[in-house]
């Protein structure tokens, strides 16, 4: 079996897949790192292990001091030019966040053409994908519950409380959910524009706030739990 992670800036991700199929997935904070030793003892037989890291080398070095300890070696991706059905217009190739490399290769594997492939987690991120596999460019904003955070944390008087959405908000904690609901609905629904007119276009939707920005999206989509870790198995696959 191959293991897959995705390391982010909160929490590890993984997957155990025996090659036709995931056989199990979880996430570890990384507050309690230490915790992913037990998920690791539970494992049996691992061939490969490969990872998607934008937490640091820090992190990275205690994952793999980890899996040494059961004669495991960890590899962690790099961005490229080009590779797995995916070109990579970014200025500088390798700047590009290894999570939306890896996020970019899944969407292609799932969905052969055009995308708007969209991670909601502590950022979002919209990234287009053309029909051809062409990276084209994307944007990042904070994501929603950080937005929601950088109020409370920055603006007197406006509390971090529990809102909903509503059309016309009358309670402050609703005026702040929906105002930032709307701001992440409104910029996914912008860049979506880039690939509408695209045959099959699509927006590949996946992260923490998936399933309250979906229902309100609108564009077409489809929701997926985890494009990181399946671009990182589509990777093994042809390595």
């Amino acid at each position: 079996m191959d293991l897959v992670f995705d390391v982010g800036n909160t929490r590890l991700k993984w997957g155990l897949h025996d090659g036709m199929g995931w056989r199990g997935q979880g996430a570890v904070l990384l507050t309690a790192l230490d915790g992913l030793g037990e998920v690791l003892a539970g494992f049996g037989d691992v061939r490969r292990v490969l990872g998607a890291n934008v937490a640091g080398s820090s992190v990275a070095g205690r994952i793999g001091a980890m899996l040494a300890a059961r004669g495991l070696d960890a590899e962690w991706i790099r961005p490229e030019r080009e590779g797995f059905g995916v070109r990579n217009a970014y200025q500088d190739p390798s700047r590009l966040g290894a999570d939306r490399w890896a996020a970019l290769i899944g969407a292609r594997a799932l969905h052969g053409a055009a995308a708007l492939v969209v991670t909601s987690g502590t950022a979002t991120t919209a990234d287009v994908l053309d029909g051809d596999g062409g990276f084209q460019g994307g944007v990042i904003l904070p994501g929603l519950e950080l937005m929601r955070m950088s109020l409370a944390r920055d603006t007197a008087q406006l509390p971090f409380t529990d809102g909903r959405f509503e059309a016309f908000p009358r309670r402050t904690a609703d005026a702040i959910f929906t105002g930032c609901l709307h701001a992440q609905l409104g910029a996914i629904e912008r860049m979506y524009r880039l690939v509408e007119a695209e045959p099959g276009a699509l927006c590949l939707l996946n992260g923490g706030a998936a399933a309250v920005l979906a229902p309100m999206l609108g564009c077409p989509l489809r929701q997926v739990d985890n494009l990181v870790l399946e671009g990182l198995v589509r990777m093994l696959g042809e390595r």
